[in-house]
């Protein structure tokens, strides 16, 4: 399958759920060995979740279909540049290559705009939008210790 084609089909998938009444204008497929291993559309107002974005509802069905966390060796092609969420989970999935088709500026354009995010990312804790406090944690570092001693455990 070729790049083309399997922007072709994100492209289709955003615009069909998105007239259909099953979501927002972005679609998302994921390749590997040159078959499609995942697919999303946002699904966000459908389904209540703020998290169900095309290229997250993709990377959760293509670690379903393959029986992992790691979708390296794949490709990511999404309607559109990824939000910083799914950038993050794009990176946490590694994914080997992303293709995308609008950009950031045209999802601002059309009431989509993520500015906001990413400035957050570069402000401190304390004077982010949103209080971040941190609680607790010397209980908290107990798990993380529990996990540096874990002898069975799975690294990602």
């Amino acid at each position: 399958m070729n790049h083309e084609t399997a922007m072709r089909r994100a492209i289709r998938l955003s615009i069909e759920k998105m007239e259909a009444g099953e979501g927002g204008p972005f679609g998302a497929v994921i390749v590997k060995d040159g078959r499609i291993v995942g697919e999303g559309w946002n699904k966000v107002t459908t389904s209540n979740d703020p998290t169900a974005h095309a290229e997250i509802v993709a990377i959760r069905e293509a670690c379903r279909a393959l029986g992992t966390f790691s979708l390296a060796g794949a490709t990511i092609y999404t309607s559109c540049e990824p939000c910083p969420m799914c950038m993050a989970a794009i990176y946490w999935a590694r994914l080997d290559e992303v293709h995308y088709g609008n950009d950031k500026d045209a999802a601002a354009a059309i009431g989509f705009d993520d500015a906001f995010l990413y400035q957050e990312m570069g402000v401190p804790m304390k004077s982010r939008r949103l209080r971040f406090t941190c609680t607790l944690p010397d209980e908290a570092k107990e798990g993380f210790e529990r996990w540096r001693a874990k002898a069975d455990k799975v690294a990602y």
